[in-house]
């Protein structure tokens, strides 16, 4: 794909180190938002473009600051984000977090006219609000699970003793991945309620009936009209082996599903995504940026669990490794044009993320313990950065979830040992993690 003319490029001219020895090439100056897995994977498939000029993150990590300029800006600064932009000739800004995205950071960018790949605030309420996400499914006849909101701990109560369980409980608002309880008794559906409620002023809840089925994630990317399918995945939330434990963001995850053949992709695009995008151009917030569908595989078909506004993470790290096509072009035009006619190649080999998390997470960790022997990145193997900075010429832990190993070969079975042996190269004692990630697509392939 090329870029189209315009004046967010710049002409690079050729050095005597550069491959480009015979000619110019137009390119573009990307700024990434993010300091996690997630934004470490998208500066490694980003750096890889030949259409790229600079690459600036913030605030970025030590993984991503052997990729790109780190910029001292404060990301909840929207007008000093908009002057660093300005300043450095920023052709396009990648928001990898739901955060800033929440807090309306798109809608800023855009209103200073420089191209933002993220949706608006109100587009992000997708995420923002699981609350209006169902009321959204409700009118457009979207399946999911029945559902009622509450803002009222006692009604809430009142209504998980009238339903039983098992039954699901969501905090309304952004909560990192881990505002969701499926609670198999009662009593650990109320205390749930009571967690939200707790020294939250104006707290929601909403309670869903459980579904079964196995779970997949299907990613879409949206240019407020169109949704193009841009890879599948399954992740693992709990904690420990077996899938035991409490939530987590995500200890590890997999692409591609070996769940979502073409046809059950092709019925959850019509079902549910397509008529999404409809419902958000009908309010008047057309959604451009990535829509990230969790999925139940029921026996009556696909549901919706929830949407995520951004790429996953830790899926982002397994859909960078596996996507063969230049990132940059595409994310450009969902950002500024029509998807219409773009056709992303995918390597067809599986891919692996394992997640080493700091003892104690997804609890109180301790941070600043020294990590070693980190893997140099290849082509097939990777270890992203996620919660991890550095301390003179040390890199240490600084967060829950810390290294991504990730790996793609040619089965899943030699993608997983790929993966794990990353992780048995790192030497950081205070770490742990699942040693039985992408155990269901063994049992799958």
């Amino acid at each position: 794909m090329t870029l189209p003319a315009g004046n967010l490029y710049r002409r690079r001219e050729p050095s005597r180190a550069s491959v480009w020895k015979h000619e110019t090439l137009m390119t573009i100056d990307v700024l990434l938002i993010g300091s996690g897995g997630r934004e470490h994977a998208l500066a490694w498939k980003l750096k890889q473009s030949p259409e790229l000029g600079l690459l600036h993150a913030a605030p970025g990590n030590p993984g991503i600051a052997e990729l790109a300029e780190i910029a001292s800006i404060d990301v909840a600064d929207h007008a000093g984000v908009i002057a660093f932009c300005r300043d450095q000739r920023i052709g396009l800004v990648v928001v990898g977090p739901e955060v800033p995205l929440v807090a309306g950071l798109a809608d800023s960018l855009r209103d200073a006219g420089i191209a933002v790949f993220g949706p608006s605030a109100a587009a992000a309420r997708l995420e923002g609000s699981k609350g209006f996400t169902k009321e959204l499914c409700a009118a457009k006849n979207i399946p999911t699970a029945a559902f009622r909101r509450f803002s009222r701990a006692e009604e809430a109560r009142a209504y998980i003793q009238e339903q039983g369980a098992p039954i699901v409980v969501k905090a309304d608002g952004l909560a990192a991945g881990k505002g969701v309880t499926v609670a198999s008794s009662v009593e650990e559906a109320v205390r749930a309620v009571d967690d939200c409620f707790e020294g939250a002023a104006g707290a929601e809840v909403v309670i869903e009936e459980c579904l079964s089925g196995p779970e997949a994630s299907l990613f879409c990317l949206c240019d407020g009209d169109i949704a193009l399918p841009f890879g599948t995945a399954e992740d693992h939330k709990r904690a420990f082996d077996g899938d035991e434990g409490p939530n987590t963001g995500g200890m590890g995850a997999y692409s591609p599903s070996g769940l979502m053949t073409p046809e059950l992709t092709e019925r959850a695009l019509r079902e549910i995504v397509r008529p999404t995008l409809e419902g958000m151009r009908e309010m008047g917030a057309p959604f451009r940026g990535v829509l990230y569908a969790g999925l139940m595989l029921t026996a009556e078909g696909p549901k919706l669990i929830e949407y995520n506004v951004r790429f996953g993470d830790p899926e982002a790290q397994v859909l960078m490794l596996r996507l063969r096509s230049d990132l940059l072009p595409i994310l450009l035009t969902a950002a500024t044009g029509s998807l219409a006619g773009v056709e992303p190649e995918w390597s067809p080999e599986p891919a692996v993320t394992v997640v080493l998390a700091a003892k104690g997470y997804p609890g109180a960790v301790r941070k600043g313990t020294p990590i070693r022997n980190i893997p140099a990145p290849k082509a097939d193997e990777i270890v992203f950065h996620a919660g991890t900075t550095r301390q003179g010429d040390e890199i240490v832990a600084n967060g829950g979830r810390v290294l991504n190993a990730t790996a793609r070969d040619a089965d899943i079975g030699s993608a997983i040992a790929k993966a794990y042996a990353l992780v048995d190269r790192i030497d950081w004692s205070d770490g742990f993690c699942r040693r039985d990630i992408a155990h269901r697509a063994r049992t799958t392939s």
